[in-house]
């Protein structure tokens, strides 16, 4: 069991303060320790339907997540840089990050464990061994681990200060007027549905994405985004939010799947980053797959 401190910046049922600001922790399940007297204010056990009102501390005790083993599987990997102390790969669409429940196995941390053997930084656990920042399962493309927890401190902190440069390629649905823009608007868990996020400005975290348009076709238009924060299932949100969701994104976009496409058309195509030895630049780019080429080619046609 884990002790989380939370102060309530906000009035607001005391549920939706702890699933908003204790990681991973979803409304029912706050809702459950509510219930179950794991948190206290001054002491004493919270009722499930109090309101927080601002400025008040309460500690959440938090259930040890119940372990599922990393273990080590030879997965091919394509690697685009490596060192001794980080390591960049480019995952292909259907690749679940890591470990959780219903992925125990077959994800990119399984791979790694066995490329990497022991080298890799034990920062975010057993289960998430040297993941830095990740991309969605459905998502193609870059993402970078780290071998040690000096490299993974390092590139924690450019996630934070905005210099570590991620650009992505997508194609979304319509057409933009605009050449290029940016989305400032905040993300967060779906009120409803958790599984999904949303545009929250009352409650959600900032999150921007930058995005240039690179090619227009008929109902479609190729896109390059640029992200200055990393809320999950950013770029996907915000172009949704804008009337134009990615490709293939059953989710945030039409239910029915597109013919021939395994997820979005959404693929992490260049890094950059500083060096976290050397702190040099190291930039790294990989391809588009060959079957977002073929979406490209077919609309070209069109």
């Amino acid at each position: 069991m884990t002790l989380h401190t939370v102060t309530a910046d906000r009035e607001e049922r005391c549920d939706q303060l702890l699933s908003r600001l204790c990681p991973g922790l979803t409304r029912s399940g706050a809702q459950r320790l509510l219930e179950q007297g794991a948190v206290t204010l001054a002491g004493e056990p919270v009722k499930k339907n109090r309101r927080a009102a601002l400025g008040e501390v309460y500690t959440v005790a938090l259930p040890e997540a119940a372990p599922i083993a990393a273990i080590s599987q030879d997965i091919p990997l394509d690697v685009v840089y490596e060192d001794e102390d980080v390591i960049v790969v480019n995952k292909p669409v259907g690749m679940v990050v890591h470990p959780a429940a219903g992925h125990p196995d077959g994800t990119l941390v399984n791979a790694l464990l066995h490329h990497c053997g022991n080298s890799l930084s034990g920062i975010n656990g057993q289960l998430r061994p040297g993941i830095v920042h990740r991309i969605d399962r459905d998502t193609s493309g870059l993402i970078i681990a780290a071998k040690n927890d000096a490299s993974h401190l390092a590139l924690a902190r450019q996630l934070e200060d905005h210099s570590l440069y991620r650009e992505y390629h997508a194609v979304a649905v319509g057409g933009f007027r605009e050449d290029s823009g940016t989305v400032d608007a905040p993300i967060a868990r779906h009120p409803v549905d958790r599984k999904r996020m949303a545009i929250d400005r009352a409650k959600g975290k900032s999150a921007l994405t930058h995005w240039e348009v690179l090619e227009r076709y008929s109902g479609y238009t190729y896109l390059k985004c640029r992200l200055e924060t990393g809320r999950t299932h950013q770029i996907r949100v915000h172009l949704a939010a804008m009337g134009h969701p990615l490709l293939g994104d059953t989710v945030y976009g039409r239910k029915k799947p597109v013919p021939g496409l395994a997820g979005q058309c959404l693929h992490a195509k260049k890094l950059s980053f500083l060096h976290p030895r050397t702190e040099e630049r190291l930039t790294v780019e990989c391809p588009l797959p060959e079957w977002f080429e073929a979406v490209l080619k077919k609309l070209k046609k069109q």
